[in-house]
């Protein structure tokens, strides 16, 4: 048996007498498990048999140690039967590897012997190939400045035919540019001349129907003052000593005739309180439904005479 088996042994029957001392001496039995279950002190035999328990569970454990002793043993002579196995195989693998190498090098020196053999012959070949590429790239080279010739000389043509194009299409299109100018700048001239013809038109009929209108308001404004003046006269009170006198009044009237006030702007005394009087009397004086006539009478200043 190890010593490291004797130990964990030793240690683990210390233990269990411990834990059996602490079970039998330390821990008190509490009153209630005395009243309930009515526990008996235990008898020497009881003891016996937890002693005899102990050393059955302290040798089932030595035993359980000694069987991962033994697995543990076993364990360490496959792996190193294995290591060994593997390091007889490295073995053979490497004198394997040494012979293919020697073999390789003596194929390797055989193909560096054909290979200088097939780059001599090769260079020679491509010694005489350059000298068949040189004299066709001086060929080469001769026809392509020919050629570059030959184009450069199509492209000037080719630029002086396009700027001739050029010249002659911008000279059309100045032409043709000029008489849009010429046939535009007619046009407006045409417009703003008959622009003109009909706002002198306009203007001349819409003087004419003002002056026609401004005719026919002054009439109905002459009108209405000869109404309203009427109006007045029939309300006036006369008396003789107003004979020869008269009196200026302001009016002011609604859109209906209304009369909204009246005043005197001064005269004969007894002359202006009868024509007030009369105003007022007449309560609504004749004005038209034109608005333009209706604008001049509503704030209108009457010299009143009396008629004898």
């Amino acid at each position: 048996m190890s010593s490291a088996l004797v130990k964990s042994v030793v240690l683990h029957l210390g233990l269990g007498g411990l834990l059996y001392a602490s079970a039998n001496i330390h821990a008190p039995t509490p009153k209630v498990m005395e009243v309930t279950l009515n526990t008996a002190i235990p008898e020497p035999d009881n003891a016996v048999s937890a002693v005899t328990v102990d050393q059955k569970m302290v040798e089932q454990k030595i035993a359980e140690l000694q069987k991962k002793e033994k697995d543990k043993k076993r364990a360490e002579d496959k792996r190193i039967r294995d290591l060994e196995r593997r390091a007889a195989d490295a073995r053979k693998q490497r004198e394997s590897e040494a012979r293919n190498i020697k073999k390789l090098e003596r194929e390797r020196k055989a193909k560096e012997k054909e290979k200088a053999q097939a780059e001599a012959q090769a260079k020679k070949a491509r010694e005489i190939e350059q000298k068949e590429r040189a004299k066709a790239k001086q060929a080469e080279k001769q026809k392509q400045e020919a050629e570059k010739a030959a184009k450069a000389a199509a492209d000037k043509l080719k630029l002086e035919e396009e700027a001739l194009k050029k010249a002659e299409a911008e000279r059309i299109k100045r032409e043709q540019e000029a008489k849009e100018r010429a046939a535009e700048a007619e046009r407006k001239r045409q417009q703003a001349l008959q622009e003109q013809i009909l706002q002198e038109q306009l203007a001349k009929e819409q003087a004419a129907r003002s002056k026609i209108r401004q005719q026919q308001v002054a009439s109905e404004v002459d009108k209405y003052r000869a109404l309203i003046m009427a109006r007045i006269q029939q309300n006036l009170l006369i008396d003789e000593k107003m004979k020869n006198q008269q009196c200026r009044v302001n009016i002011r009237l609604g859109f209906n005739g209304l009369v909204t006030q009246v005043k005197s702007l001064g005269g004969d005394k007894l002359v202006c309180e009868a024509a007030l009087r009369a105003v007022r009397m007449a309560d609504t004086l004749p004005v038209s439904k034109d608005r333009d006539v209706f604008d001049q009478l509503k704030n209108i200043n009457l010299t009143i005479k009396p008629e004898f």
